[in-house]
């Protein structure tokens, strides 16, 4: 294999790799041993047709499309390692010659990880944050741990109301034919957390058990299934069962099933630091936010196109990764949000270029700085690591590989960068003019 780099614009590259005929045959012979099963020809029992057979009757590129995905999957890492370039985007493939007897040749454009000028990053300015809990706070928090430990109850007397949950059957259907992913059985669908699109969750309130309702919506003009956009739906529902909560009483028999406390008094004492030590960590959040956004607006970089949609891939992959562990796949949670997943790369693209000029800065800040990680730390971090796991470190260590621990020490030295930063801000208080603000952006 040869790996030629030619450096476009915009801090892009396209490597050219060439694969010797060896490997193509190879992999043409592969895909031929795996697809000749499901191949018939007159007077061969299947799998038992020659190539060249197959080939002659149904062209020499029958295999191409199979050898192609195997020669890439194989040759495209080492590739991009032997290239020599920092690669920050998933590969742009292009096939530019496949036919047996010579080299493959294909092309992959991709992103270059872009060079940082940095601005002022020591003694930068950042806001006071204010970390006082008032009794007002402490108090929605016992409440909010009074509806964790609420009981469901089933609701038999009164109809559905903003607040419940109703289970549910479902089936949509649009110009009376039933659409694909438009149904379920025993859903469990909290009013009011407008998860269901249009006004379906409204159309349920004050209904009763048994009650089988038609609910009219309407899919948003841009809706992920083009067939659906725009368009008037009828959902046929039936309520199954009301679910609501049943609060406990706010006493010291409360403080004893929830905590290690005897008395309520004691309870809300541990609340009230539990609050203040949560306002002393997002403080410092927030101020390490500010410092490196602020060290972000004096530096220069330019972010390859290619890089940012691969970090918003990403970020859209997690939120489907989150939202299946609550038992919703992303067809369905897209179906009725009425979103797509252009709409939500859309959505995350802000904080994913803000994700990735964070890492840039800090990456540059401990480059200039000559933040050195040890071993000693490295071992450290695994030991966190397996502890959160469950495993030994030995064991985490054998499945790490070189790149899983490069990242842990790039990781580690941007905690680094981060701590430096922060040892060198200089604290402001707000003015009046900010806290207004921060009143105003509360009212909205």
């Amino acid at each position: 294999m040869s790996v030629q780099v030619e450096n476009l614009e915009k801090n892009m590259a396209k490597l050219t790799i060439e694969v010797d005929a060896a490997e193509v045959e190879k992999a043409i012979q592969a895909a031929y041993m795996k697809e000749k099963k499901s191949i018939s020809v007159p007077g061969f029992r299947k799998g038992k047709v020659p190539r060249q057979m197959i080939e002659k009757m149904y062209g020499a590129g029958i295999f191409y499309e199979e050898a192609v995905n195997t020669l890439i999957q194989e040759n495209y890492p080492a590739a991009a390692d032997e290239s020599g370039i920092d690669i920050v985007s998933r590969p742009s493939i292009e096939v530019v010659q496949i036919e047996t007897g010579k080299p493959f040749i294909f092309t992959a454009e991709v992103a270059v990880k872009p060079e940082v000028k940095l601005g002022k990053y020591l003694g930068v300015q950042v806001t006071k944050v204010d970390t006082e809990v008032t009794d007002e706070e402490v108090d929605a928090a016992l409440e909010k741990e009074r509806g964790n430990n609420a009981r469901t109850v089933s609701v038999t007397d009164r109809p559905v109301a903003v607040g419940d949950t109703a289970v549910i059957d479902f089936e949509g259907f649009v110009d009376g034919v039933a659409f694909e992913g438009g149904k379920g059985e025993n859903h469990s669908l909290e009013i009011g957390s407008h998860s269901f699109i249009d006004t379906f969750e409204d159309q349920l309130v004050g209904k009763n058990v048994g009650d089988e309702v038609d609910v009219n919506v309407t899919f948003p003009e841009q809706y992920q299934a083009a067939e659906l956009a725009g368009k008037p739906a009828l959902f046929k529902v039936k309520i199954n069962e009301i679910k609501t909560k049943e609060l406990p009483a706010l006493d010291d028999e409360f403080a004893q099933d929830v905590s290690e406390f005897d008395t309520l008094a004691e309870y809300k004492e541990s609340v009230k630091k539990n609050l203040e030590e949560q306002k002393e960590n997002e403080a410092k959040r927030t101020k390490e936010d500010e410092a490196i956004q602020k060290i972000i607006d004096k530096s220069e970089m330019e972010i390859p196109e290619a890089m940012l949609e691969t970090q918003c891939e990403n970020m859209v992959n997690e939120f489907a990764q989150r939202i299946a562990q609550s038992g919703l796949s992303m067809e369905q949670y897209m179906q009725f949000s009425g979103l797509t997943v252009d709409k939500l790369k859309e959505q995350v693209r802000p904080e994913a270029e803000t994700r990735i000029k964070s890492s840039l800065v800090l990456e540059q800040i401990a480059k200039e700085e000559n933040i050195e990680v040890t071993d000693e730390e490295i071992d450290a971090e695994v030991e966190k690591m397996a502890a959160a796991y469950g495993m030994e470190a030995d064991k985490l260590k054998e499945y790490m590989g070189d790149s899983e621990k490069a990242s842990m020490k790039r990781d580690l030295a941007v905690t680094k960068a981060v701590d430096l930063i922060m040892e060198n801000v200089k604290e402001k208080a707000k003015t009046k003019k900010d806290k207004e603000a921060d009143e105003t952006d509360a009212e909205e």
